[in-house]
């Protein structure tokens, strides 16, 4: 919302771009780039505006601004000109300089002397003038006009004659200013105060009569113009129909708003299909419903998918009977066919399956997807007895991991892979954890997934993400900017969640070179799989910058445990939160900047030797000789905490540092002219500074200046 407290007019704002039916997975995309593409410029312009009402329907983008200014406000332009010495002649005659100013601004060169100001420093030339502003009648075209051609389409299209192009062709265009039509064009056609209600249940033009009215006028006309009151009136009749057969009704969030953008006036229904469907996996049927159909689909109180579907039409029908057998005629073949797809699948083992493997290209320069499995194979037996796995059954896994993808009903249902290779693989009798695992082989699927639940599904998971990024990684396709086509951010995500999560004690380093040494098609020489290695690994540690973003850990903390460079995700983020723990107590900012202040010193001292170890014989302030002491002590005390990885109480008894510490660099001169004494304090810090890096570098806790 823009400014408040204004001296001018202002009237409310309409406009309806009304279409043929819009994509319905990027309506609400559509709708709310729309809006903030018209509210930019209309802040950029300083107009002032009250509430602002979105609306998207099927046919139509709708947007309705209260209390819009009726023109933008009145400027003062001040024009500084040359200095009074440059404007006038010893004379006092006009210089050419002053010459140019008149003319740039209007003025006549005898009213010169009638301009003078001073700017603060010094007398100078200055115009002052009044800019009326513009009536917003006379803007507002161009304004919709440049949202329209803002709007994020990938694909625009043509229609007729015209040259105009969007996402769909555009048919009738509502602009109100009040009760006034604006008198523009926008995507080739003359603005009005006429729009089109329900496909079926209204009839020609309806007149709107004010942008107030818009949402009731379409109403009556069968069109609910609001979004979210479409869905919520979805999601109600859905879940009310569900409950009236004693069953659940599962409403996802995706399926809720594709339907939510195909209707205009959503009617929920009731539908059946033949119980010897349920044979078929509940998923692939499921799937079908909701990606051919649009159904949402209902479970009993176990969570069983019953034999009923939901299906929301866009009609008020006088005998629903109808809509709803039509509706059970057309989801009949499609369940049919989900049911031959898997009885016909279950014939041929995912063993036999892998042979056609050989035909899917992987990656032009890594092989086939079958040269895949093999990598992953291998790989997972490396890894397994890291994540506590069996060597046997991970192997198994991953030779099997992706036979699923040349079945007939991944074939169909793509979102299906996995879930499938699970149902195929106990019907084959496999062990249940390598079915188990074909199915979480793909987890983490997205942010807040949970990961695989098994010790072999986690070792297929890592194995398969890590594989793909060294191959790509290899051959020189690294993500860059948003390009990310092999999805290898996320991979790299899901990996580092695997293992912090289950706690999997490894050397990323150490397997991202084993993974590097399985692919044939990459250069195999030792120096080649180190660059690879390490390429992968200081792009999959820079992930936990975002993972840490997201749980509000201060980018410097996770600096501080980076500065070591590690290759142990679990002890990194173990230290982070250390690290994290550490920063919030009142010690921290003391003992970060004494770590700072440390850190330069030592660093000054390029080319002298400084002693690893600490004479205390020649300790002769009182400072000193308590900071050795509590070294010496805490030294001690954190071993055995270090060596556990319990790096929180290791930071949490160092922080007892801070007392002398603080007395230390009140009291005591380290740079004195006493080579050996000097040298005695620099191991003293030397050894502080020691002690806080076994865990991170703290001093990088201090705020850059």
């Amino acid at each position: 919302m823009s400014g408040m407290g204004k001296d001018t007019m202002s009237t409310d704002f309409l406009v309806e771009i009304g279409t043929e039916e819009l994509p319905p997975k990027a309506l609400l995309t559509l709708s709310n780039a729309f809006r903030d593409e018209i509210l930019s410029q209309l802040n950029t312009e300083q107009l002032v505006f009250g509430e602002v009402q979105t609306f998207a329907a099927p046919r139509r983008l709708a947007v309705v601004i209260k209390g819009l200014d009726e023109q933008t406000p009145t400027k003062e332009i001040v024009a500084w000109g040359p200095p009074i010495k440059v404007a006038f002649d010893t004379d006092g005659n006009p210089t050419r300089a002053a010459d140019a100013f008149a003319k740039k601004n209007g003025i006549s060169i005898d009213k010169l002397v009638d301009k003078i100001e001073n700017d603060g420093k010094q007398d100078k030339l200055c115009h002052r003038a009044t800019k009326e502003g513009r009536r917003t009648e006379e803007l507002i075209g161009p304004i919709v006009n440049a949202a329209l051609a803002a709007l994020p389409i990938p694909k625009k299209m043509r229609w007729g004659a015209n040259r105009e192009e969007f996402v769909r062709p555009v048919h009738w265009i509502v602009m109100l200013l009040g009760n006034k039509v604006v008198n523009a064009q926008v995507m080739g056609l003359t603005a009005g105060n006429t729009s089109l209600g329900h496909r079926f249940h209204s009839k020609g033009a309806i007149v709107i009569p004010s942008p107030t009215s818009y949402q009731e006028i379409l109403r009556s006309s069968y069109v609910i113009t609001d979004f979210s009151e479409r869905r919520e009136l979805i999601r109600q009749g859905v879940t009310e129909a569900a409950e009236k057969v004693g069953g659940t009704a599962v409403i996802s969030n995706a399926l809720l708003n594709e339907v939510t953008a195909l209707n205009e006036w959503p009617v929920p229904l009731l539908g059946h299909f033949e119980e010897r469907f349920l044979a078929v996996p509940a998923e692939a049927l499921i799937s079908s419903m909701a990606e051919h159909q649009k159904y949402f689909h209902v479970v009993d109180n176990n969570g069983q998918l019953l034999p009923m579907f939901i299906t929301v039409a866009n009609i008020e029908s006088k005998d629903p009977s109808q809509v709803i057998s039509g509706n059970e005629r057309v989801i009949r073949p499609r369940l049919a066919d989900a049911a031959f797809f898997y009885e016909t699948d279950q014939k041929t083992t995912l063993e036999a399956r892998r042979e056609s493997l050989k035909n899917i290209v992987f990656q032009a320069q890594l092989g086939s997807v079958f040269d895949k499995t093999e990598r992953v194979a291998k790989l997972a037996e490396i890894l397994a007895p890291m994540t506590g796995a069996d060597a046997g059954l991970s192997r198994r896994a991953a030779e099997l991991s992706k036979s699923d993808l040349v079945s007939e009903m991944v074939g169909e249902f793509d979102d299906l892979q996995g879930t499938m290779g699970r149902y195929y693989a106990i019907n084959d009798g496999e062990h249940a954890e390598v079915a188990e695992a074909l199915f979480e082989q793909y987890l983490p699927r997205f942010a807040g997934d949970s990961i695989p639940s098994t010790t072999t599904g986690a070792t297929l998971a890592l194995a398969d993400r890590l594989d793909t990024l060294v191959g790509i990684f290899g051959i020189g396709q690294p993500p860059t900017g948003s390009k990310d086509p092999f999805a290898l951010r996320r991979a790299s995500l899901g990996v580092l969640k695997i293992i912090v999560e289950r706690g999997i004690n490894l050397d990323l380093h150490e397997v991202l070179t084993a993974a590097a040494s399985q692919h044939a098609g990459l250069d195999t020489k030792a120096d080649a799989i180190e660059r690879v290695s390490k390429q992968v690994l200081t792009y999959m540690i820079d992930r936990f910058r975002a993972w840490y973003e997201d749980e509000n850990i201060p980018t410097a903390v996770f600096q501080a445990v980076a500065a070591r460079k590690l290759s142990n995700p679990l002890d990194i983020h173990q230290r982070v939160q250390a690290v994290h723990a550490f920063n919030q107590l009142p010690e921290a900012s003391a003992l970060a900047a004494a770590n700072k202040r440390v850190s330069n010193i030592l660093a000054k001292q390029e080319g002298n030797t400084i002693p690893s170890e600490v004479d205390n014989t020649l300790l002769t302030d009182n400072a000193e000789k308590a900071l050795a002491l509590s070294l010496a002590e805490l030294a001690s005390e954190v071993k055995p905490l270090q060596q556990d990885r319990d790096y929180t109480d290791v930071l949490k008894q160092l922080a007892q540092l801070r007392q002398p510490v603080d007395q230390f660099f009140d009291d005591v001169m380290v740079m004195v002219d006493d080579e050996d004494l000097r040298n005695n304090r620099l191991a003293l810090l030397q050894q502080l500074r020691n002690l806080f890096l076994e865990v991170a570098d703290i001093s990088l806790l201090v705020p850059a200046k």
